[in-house]
């Protein structure tokens, strides 16, 4: 176990007042006002850049800002720590200044051009030393000054393993994280996509499921199954469930096997506690908490799994006014502080107010596997999208290459690329295979020394690892072809299993391809009042004015319009409904009608009132707290359409955001959530949904608390809500 420096004991320079920094560039006067401002113009082009007014009016201006920073020593830069909204020092910041004194006094008079030079001459050993004695901010900086060549040079010296069962990253290897995702996390289901995993030569990382339901007794049934799976399969990997840190840890005390410990972190302490429910304080009890219970003991080097992606604190507001990429760097001077087993990247995750465009999504992935690997992390990375972006899966197949080239200790393996509860694009086991031979890279030696005794890998007579005779074939694992087909019928966008070489056959290619197509035509369809069932709702427009304006700003669809506001006046309802089409109006055409009246009449006859049902098109989860500020009632129910998934029925996929209004905040108002997801047909059908929303919404309401809060209260009371 690593020991944790008290967060009292870390000392950071007192805040100073904005400098103006000035240059004259080709006869043309640029400055800017505060370091942060600096850094923002310095960065690539970027959507969440622009939004945030953060970015480089032209090039010719973001080159005067990198020339500038370029000529800043690392010293001025630790003098200037960047501030909170509030002018303070949050906790992520000071946790980044837990840095090597020693190294970081031999680098504080060089300029942070000068640094990047060092690194790019540096032998590996050198490069690393020289990330012990930088903060996130520092990281930052270098990274912008650095082009593509530069990006992968540099991190392709840093390469650093992860030890659990298996290690993962030594060199000439390329391991892979199996995603067995499903909407409702139907077991038979993740059995098959972990079988197929497994018979790609998938899953050495690590076999981690996001659950669709985050409580504990449903995240504690499914360690234990994915524990049955590889004790039954002899796979020498690790296991985890990506839910809440509190949720696992509660787990572990159960005595489940949470062998690695996750969490998504953020780079600002407002989004880290607001939007994750986490603090410094919380990982840190985390930590001590696997160090002593973790059931891998003393076989495990680490046991911590971090996932991070440009992005989320601008997406949630609480950014500080940091660029998105600086932002990053501060998650992994966080997770630094932890030595993680892993690190996850999922860069293009969010949409495209973070990043629209292919170059947007692929340059932020390269910043960030070189942040990471200079502040010491293993890095591995999902290049992914979502198909409200511009993004495509060429272009997050470029990414894939060019992060191979850097040395990604990992990628992820979605079957086929889709995933089917989280309804986003990323890297499938064909594609980890197919870099493996194209860059003539193995899997992690435990792992591959199991799937050659089982014929999934062979080595030829001059010592060259290829695909054997049963690799793409998850039958293997089953009694007979029969039995894996019965376990297929339950996964959702199954395609095929037919390969070509590396790659999934033509056929099945097709069908992925014509899916995603129709799939992303559902998010530019309109919401139809006609098709919402005989409701009588009241119309409440959003700030977005335009379908255009709805996905490329998620604060506009956060909002109320002003010729609304007006309208909306104290209620005091116990419950407000709220319909919007989000993402897609093609899932509010297909549940609403079926789903509203059962949620109402639940509602109704569980004793509570409930406020007119209204309509709000291009809306967002937070437009609920407007609404709900303005009506007063104790909880705001959003039936929302979720970003399109991998099928033409996926795109019709629902959530229900239950934000409750908590009493004690006073003037300052906070909500605390819980959400019921994957509303559709091929998930929670709508009518059954309606009954679980009416079920959660009565908890809330009795135990006042909603999110985290509310399972902690039902864990206590035995109660805990349904899986």
């Amino acid at each position: 176990m690593m020991p944790l420096t008290p967060l009292s004991q870390i000392c950071v320079p007192q805040a100073a007042p904005d400098e103006t920094y000035k240059i004259v560039l080709f006869d043309r006067a640029f400055e800017f006002r505060g370091l942060k401002h600096l850094l923002g113009a310095a960065d690539y082009d970027k959507a969440g850049e622009r939004l945030a007014g953060l970015a480089a009016k032209d090039e010719v201006e973001r080159e005067a800002a990198r020339k500038i920073l370029s000529g800043l020593t690392l010293q001025h830069i630790y003098d200037h720590p960047l501030v909170s909204d509030s002018g303070g020092i949050d906790d992520v910041m000071r946790v980044n200044y837990d840095i090597d004194h020693d190294v970081f006094a031999d680098l504080a008079p060089l300029t942070c051009g000068a640094v990047k030079d060092r690194l790019l001459k540096a032998k590996p050993a050198e490069a690393k030393r020289i990330g012990r004695g930088l903060t996130g901010v520092m990281a930052a900086a270098i990274a912008k000054l650095m082009d593509v060549h530069e990006l992968i040079y540099a991190a392709r010296k840093l390469k650093r393993s992860g030890k659990a069962r298996t290690e993962v990253g030594l060199a000439g290897t390329l391991s892979s994280r199996l995603q067995p995702n499903h909407p409702t996390d139907d077991l038979t289901a993740v059995t098959a996509l972990v079988y197929t995993g497994l018979s790609m030569g998938a899953g050495d990382a690590l076999i981690g499921l996001n659950p669709a339901v985050d409580t504990v007794d449903n995240v504690e049934k499914i360690l234990r199954h994915l524990d049955r799976l590889r004790r039954e399969t002899g796979a020498p990997t690790q296991i985890c469930v990506l839910s809440h840190v509190k949720t696992q840890m509660a787990c572990l005390e159960r005595g489940a096997p949470v062998e690695i410990m996750f969490q998504s972190l953020a780079g600002t302490d407002r989004t880290l506690t607001e939007e994750f429910d986490v603090t410094v304080d919380v990982l840190d009890e985390a930590y001590r908490l696997m160090a002593a219970k973790g059931p891998l003991g003393t076989q495990a080097r680490q046991f911590m799994y971090f996932e991070t992606g440009q992005g989320s604190e601008l997406t949630y507001g609480k950014h500080n006014g940091i660029d998105m990429t600086t932002a990053e760097a501060l998650c992994y001077g966080l997770a630094r502080r932890y030595d993680p087993f892993m690190v996850n990247n999922v860069t293009g995750f969010i949409g495209p107010e973070t990043h629209r465009t292919n170059f947007e999504m692929i340059v932020s992935n390269l910043q960030d596997h070189f942040m990471g690997k200079l502040l010491g992390l293993p890095m591995g990375m999902a290049p992914c999208y979502t198909l409200h972006s511009e993004i495509t899966m060429e272009g997050q197949q470029i990414a894939t290459e060019l992060l191979t080239a850097a040395g990604s200790n990992y990628f992820m393996d979605v079957y086929l690329g889709v995933d089917r509860m989280l309804a986003y694009f990323d890297t499938a086991g064909h594609d980890d295979q197919t870099m493996r031979e194209v860059h003539g890279l193995r899997p992690a030696p435990e792992y591959l020394a199991w799937a050659m005794a089982r014929d999934i890998f062979v080595e030829t007579e001059d010592g060259e690892i290829e695909r054997g005779p049963n690799w793409g074939n998850p039958s293997i694992f089953c009694d007979s072809a029969e039995s894996f087909a019965k376990l297929v019928a339950k996964v959702p966008a199954a395609y095929g299993f037919e390969n070509a070489g590396p790659r999934p056959a033509d056929r099945v290619s097709r069908e992925v391809k014509a899916n995603l197509a129709v799939a992303r035509e559902a998010i530019y369809a309109e919401v139809e009042p006609q098709y919402l069932g005989r409701v009588e709702f009241r119309r409440v427009a959003t700030s977005a004015a335009s379908k255009a304006a709805h996905l490329n700003d998620p604060e506009k669809g956060a909002r109320i319009a002003e010729t609304s506001r007006a309208e909306l006046k104290p209620e005091a309802a116990d419950v407000q409904i709220i319909v919007s089409d989000g993402l897609s109006a093609e899932a509010v055409h297909h549940n609403i009608p079926d789903l509203l009246p059962v949620l109402s009449a639940a509602l109704t006859k569980n004793g509570f009132s409930v406020g007119r049902p209204i309509l709000a098109p291009y809306g967002r989860v937070k437009l609920a707290e407007d609404i709900g500020n303005a009506l007063t009632p104790k909880l705001v129910i959003t039936l929302i359409g979720e970003r399109p998934g991998g099928d033409a029925i996926a795109s019709r996929s629902l959530s229900a955001y239950m934000a409750y209004r908590v009493p004690e905040a006073g003037a300052d108002q906070r909500y605390e959530y819980s959400v019921i997801s994957n509303i559709y047909s091929g998930g929670l059908p709508p009518a059954d949904a309606g009954a679980q929303i009416a079920e959660r919404a009565r908890e809330i309401l009795t135990y006042k608390a909603a999110g985290n809060r509310l399972e902690t209260i039902l864990s206590a009371n035995g109660s805990g809500a349904a899986a």
